[in-house]
């Protein structure tokens, strides 16, 4: 696998989209992997129609930046590597309502917070369902499965243990993780080369404040009807709602949310807690009272929630994916 240093066309984009702040609080990624041999599968009519774009939202970037991605044709992993590399690998979904792909936040200082426990990770800049591309509802999945693939490709060069490589995702990232834990073996696109013949199935899986319902009350409408439509049938219902799903081989699963949140109710995690428990998965939950929805990093200061990092991080290391830190 080709390793894509930053410099090449995405660093660009990212230093222009902050206003020229690339120093400005956290660093850039090492590195970054083309997943796919030229334009992803589906999306070849795309190419030179979609323009990728960093947008960033923060009105002071020098202070702190708040980017996302649209427009992705040519998915990318942003790597970030540890001081102290200990083999544990996590691939990181950001979320964005499957409309966009949040950078920092949910990526950037997230990483930084993993790379301190010794963990290397790849931030997946993944297709969005509504842009055009073919297969739309199985777009992020099939992103999300190469991607797993990817990360285990280049295990040698990263020095990371294929054994030891988890997913972690965000809001509907969350949902995207949960859908490669549940679907990891899902025929969604034909192989590309043989990296397809290797595992998508992530060693762990951990889903902050997920989307996960596609129906009922707890419902985010937003993602649900970007990935599937407003009235999905009951098909569609039954593969992408992540309590329907969940099966006896998923890898064992991380739930964390806040009690408080309105824009993704907790009942997304408390039903996936309960189903995964009854197929006997081995599932750890954490919910907090305060928090609301994607507080990340930053927004969980102050707060108990901020210990959730802390939390996974012990998690990993009593289910030894962390040994040889």
């Amino acid at each position: 696998m080709t390793r894509f240093l930053l410099a090449f066309g995405l660093i660009a984009a990212l230093v222009t989209a902050a206003h020229g702040s690339a120093s400005a609080q956290h660093r850039e990624p090492d590195a970054d992997i083309q997943i796919w041999p030229g334009v992803a599968p589906g999306s070849e009519g795309l190419d030179g129609q979609l323009t990728e774009r960093i947008v960033e939202r923060s009105e002071t970037p020098d202070v702190i930046r708040d980017r996302y991605v649209v427009g992705i044709t040519h998915p990318r992993l942003l790597v970030f590597e540890p001081e102290h590399p200990n083999g544990a690998a996590m691939l990181m979904l950001p979320g964005g309502g499957y409309q966009r792909v949040v950078l920092d936040k949910e990526g950037f200082e997230s990483a930084e917070r993993f790379n301190e426990a010794g963990i290397t990770v790849f931030i997946l800049t993944y297709r969005l369902p509504d842009e055009g591309h073919a297969d739309p509802s199985d777009v992020p999945l099939q992103d999300a499965q190469r991607a797993m693939r990817t990360v285990r490709s280049v295990a040698s060069v990263y020095g990371i243990d294929p054994a030891r490589t988890g997913v972690i995702g965000f809001s509907a990232g969350g949902h995207l993780a949960a859908s490669l834990a549940t679907r990891f073996d899902a025929h969604v696109t034909e192989a590309a080369d043989t990296i397809d013949a290797l595992d998508a199935r992530p060693a762990f899986a951990v889903l902050a404040y997920p989307v996960t319902r596609m129906e009922g009350d707890a419902v985010h409408a937003g993602s649900r009807d970007r990935l599937i439509g407003a009235t999905p049938d009951a098909a569609a219902i039954g593969t992408y709602d992540i309590a329907y799903a969940a099966r006896s081989d998923a890898p064992p699963l991380f739930l964390l949310h806040a009690a408080d949140d309105t824009a993704v109710p907790v009942a997304n995690s408390l039903d996936v807690f309960d189903a995964f428990t009854r197929a006997g998965v081995p599932v750890e939950m954490h919910i907090f009272a305060e928090g609301g929805h994607g507080f990340g990093i930053r927004f969980a200061r102050g707060l108990p929630v901020e210990a959730w990092p802390d939390l996974v991080i012990g998690w990993l290391d009593r289910g030894g994916f962390l040994e040889g830190e």
